[in-house]
């Protein structure tokens, strides 16, 4: 995640009903991370300078969903505030080359979700992992065959993403937080294992054991540098640690994320323009974002505005739940804290400790098993 306020391009404010928040553009280079947005940005602001080929290369990899027109005034008012937000998802399909982590029932549902606040002036964000087996309720979508989708309560978060793609998943965080959503920034899984495996392995210490046949992780305690494969296991296993449920995932994910950060601002990719550019063709070709970044020059721009942010600026929660009484499978929103966390954000202040003190989330050991090296 990055900073730099000075470095990103200012955008109109919207008016009431055709607008959401729209704050000053900074800049972003993660499958379930945050941290593949804010790679492919950062890599781009200096990839995407130079020659012609470079530029259209690496515009043709870059993949748009016009959420604006899809969601027209149905939508938070926009707040010009100097903050940001960026809806952050990692799709769990399993159609192409993803169909070796199971089966592919025809639809894909968002595995991770996070909501990335960056603070005015662009020198410090937080981050609210939203659990994916969250029960809400869900508004109405248009799906993509033409059609619309009434949504309704006790349905799960991810399934917004099924039922209506990048538009619904906007949509829902939307109505949950009544925060506009400024962009949008979603990674698979083969684009989450080839961004890693370019940057040369992530560096990460394990104070644990970690064995997961399903995520496909085995790793002793001690030193590790995680390639593509082992880091898409670490973000994605459940059963190898803690108690076994995506509340002790999420927290890998936020402990895998501050190891990636740290290690993309130390990798030295500058100096090597091949790298540089590999870098930048690989995290292209991973992400798909709103229309607003869907070239180079946007998303040079978005970068270059969060190049400051590093993994010691980043507040990383989850949003306040507890587990459902109906069924300990899912959770439920705490309404009252959740609604802390949503003010904080809009007002653009950091979110107070009192909003996750009674959560389920967080607790666990599971973010205690890995450390940055």
């Amino acid at each position: 995640m990055t900073d730099d306020s000075t470095a990103a391009t200012a955008k109109p404010k919207r008016g009431k009903g055709g607008g959401g928040r729209r704050r000053k553009p900074a800049s972003r280079g993660r499958k379930t991370l945050v941290v593949t947005a804010w790679t492919a940005a950062s890599v781009i602001v200096l990839g995407g300078a130079g020659l012609g080929y470079v530029y259209f290369k690496l515009n043709g990899n870059i993949k748009g969903v016009d959420i604006n027109a899809a969601l027209g005034t149905d939508r938070p008012d926009d707040v010009d505030n100097g903050s940001q937000d960026i809806l952050v998802l990692g799709s769990d399909s399993r159609s192409g080359d993803n169909s070796k982590y199971g089966k592919d029932e025809g639809g894909a549902r968002s595995d991770t979700a996070m909501i990335v606040h960056v603070y005015k002036g662009h020198k410090k964000a937080s981050v609210v992992s939203i659990p994916r087996d969250t029960l809400i309720t869900r508004p109405e979508c248009a799906t993509g065959d033409g059609k619309t989708d009434p949504g309704g309560r006790r349905q799960m978060f991810n399934t917004a993403y099924e039922v209506g793609g990048p538009a619904c998943a906007v949509k829902t965080v939307e109505k949950m937080s009544g925060i506009r959503m400024d962009h949008y920034v979603e990674v698979d899984f083969t684009g989450f294992k080839k961004l890693i495996d370019t940057l040369g392995g992530v560096d990460i210490t394990t104070k644990k054991a970690i064995n997961d046949d399903k995520s496909h992780l085995n790793l002793k305690p001690g030193s590790h540098t995680l390639n593509g494969e082992q880091a898409l296991g670490l973000v994605r296993t459940r059963h190898g640690v803690g108690d076994g449920s995506d509340l002790g995932r999420i927290q890998l994910q936020q402990a895998f994320i501050k190891a990636l950060i740290n290690q993309v601002k130390d990798v030295g990719v500058f100096s090597n323009p091949k790298k540089l550019f590999d870098l930048a063709d690989d995290a292209t070709s991973a992400i798909t974002t709103d229309s607003d970044l869907n070239d180079v020059k946007s998303l040079a721009s978005f970068a270059n505005g969060l190049k400051g942010i590093g993994a010691g600026d980043m507040k990383m929660v989850t949003l306040p739940i507890q587990y459902d009484p109906a069924d300990p499978n899912r959770v439920l929103p705490l309404e009252k804290a959740d609604q802390e966390v949503w003010d904080a954000l809009r007002a653009d202040q950091p979110i107070p400790k009192s909003a996750t003190d009674k959560s389920a989330g967080d607790k666990g050991s599971a973010g205690d098993v890995v450390t940055s090296n």
